[in-house]
This record gives C-alpha cells, sequence and structure tokens, in this order.
C-alpha cells in the first residue's frame, strides 16, 4: 500500500516500527526511486537527504504487507 506520512518527530521510533515490519517498506523519493527501509544503509541515507530541523515534514512510504501497513498507520496515528 501506499502512503504519504507527516511530521515524524520521533525519528527512532520510526525506524523501530519499519524494523518491526515482516516485509519490505521503501521510501519513495522525488525523483521516484524506492529505497528499502529495512536496510540501515537506506534509513542513513534516506534521512540525510529529507531531515530538516529535526522533524521530516512527509514521507510517501510503500508498504507490501496489511500487517506492516496496519503498524505504520498506528504510529502514525498514536507517535
Amino acid at each position: 500500500m501506499r502512503m504519504k506520512i507527516q511530521n515524524i518527530t520521533n525519528i527512532e521510533k520510526f525506524f523501530s516500527v519499519v524494523d518491526q515490519c515482516k516485509g519490505k517498506v521503501e521510501l519513495v523519493t522525488g525523483e521516484g526511486d524506492r529505497l528499502n527501509l529495512k536496510s540501515k544503509l537506506s534509513q542513513y541515507v534516506s534521512m540525510a537527504n529529507v531531515f530538516s530541523n529535526g522533524e521530516i515534514p512527509e514521507l510517501e512510504l510503500i508498504s507490501y504487507e496489511t500487517e506492516d501497513t496496519d503498524k505504520l498507520l498506528d504510529f502514525m496515528m498514536k507517535g
């Protein structure tokens, strides 16, 4: 499922949720490339590119498992 998430202020918790996902979770870049967020290297590279003022304003993600989508949506709702 493709989704946009906004205003991530707790980066550590966000990546903790991503790490708990069973399937692939991808970040869609502004150029349309997809980075696998389960990879630590991709996490660091992607955050270096979109990080501003300690907050991530908006990300477009793709998750492939319903269970993973639910985890990500729960994070967005509860933080």
